[in-house]
């Protein structure tokens, strides 16, 4: 049973100020029940939908459909700890390392959404959309805002780093952010090139150790290999079609015959 402390408690958090100027006098009305949970799960639905529309997650495949049997190695139980977000809890980090479409953006995405439904704030960006907006800032002030648009979610996931090459201006203010968040918030990273390679990535960069030194720092490292699940997926549509064309060839060939 709900108490009337209770549910005074409740509509203060909810701020019902109307109802709680005139709580004396309706507190034991059984409408003042439905009307605060009715409150309380629109605001719940509101919420989750403005840090859903705030985590930019795009579109992605649910981790029930992840074909687990695809990639060569992948530490599925590690991954799956990720999910429960316990590393979010402790300002931990996690790395995903493997070479182009072994779903290692599927799987960061799982995690951002799993994190969204729970209650956190999420942001999920590609490493060269960050960068290149952080670099195009005009002043200090500018570029102050954009960086507590990074810095601020509780969950950061930077997609694809690696896949381009960055001057020393872009190492720089990635090594801001991950320094930003270092022991205060999560950040979760994929990236396709081993961390030997990363001076490819940020060549002339003298960031690189300390970047490195502070994203593995109380990180989970999940190394994935295999090929390219999206390359498999585009042979096998173009089988399919292969297979749809043979299959309409004879018939076409039978009402040849019919009007001969």
């Amino acid at each position: 049973m709900t108490t009337t402390d209770e549910l005074k408690t409740r509509a203060q958090t909810l701020k019902l100020y109307g109802l709680l100027a005139h709580w004396d006098e309706i507190s034991d009305q059984d409408w003042v029940v439905l009307l605060i949970e009715w409150e309380e799960a629109e605001r719940q639905a509101r919420s989750l939908q403005r840090r859903l529309s705030n985590a930019r997650l795009g579109q992605f495949k649910p981790l029930a459909d992840f074909d687990w049997q695809w990639p060569k190695r992948c530490d599925r139980a590690a991954l799956e700890e990720l999910m429960r977000l316990g590393f979010l809890g402790e300002a931990g980090n996690a790395v995903l390392v493997g070479p182009n479409g072994v779903g290692k953006s599927t799987l960061a995405r799982n995690i951002a959404h799993q994190a969204v439904i729970n209650g956190h704030t999420v942001l999920f960006t590609t490493a060269s959309g960050m960068l290149n907006e952080l670099a195009a800032q005009d002043g200090d002030s500018a570029l102050r805002r954009r960086l507590k648009r990074y810095t601020h979610p509780e969950l950061l996931v930077i997609d694809e780093i690696g896949y381009l090459s960055y001057g020393n201006r872009h190492a720089d203010l990635l090594f801001e952010i991950v320094s930003r968040r270092y022991e205060e918030k999560s950040t979760v990273v994929t990236t396709n090139r081993p961390f030997a390679e990363w001076g490819e990535v940020f060549p002339n960069a003298s960031c690189v150790v300390s970047l490195i030194d502070r994203l593995v720092h109380n990180a989970e490292i999940i190394n994935i290999e295999g090929d390219s699940y999206r390359l498999k997926e585009a042979r096998e549509r173009s089988q399919q079609r292969q297979q749809k064309r043979a299959k309409r060839k004879p018939r076409a060939k039978s009402a040849t015959r019919k009007e001969e």
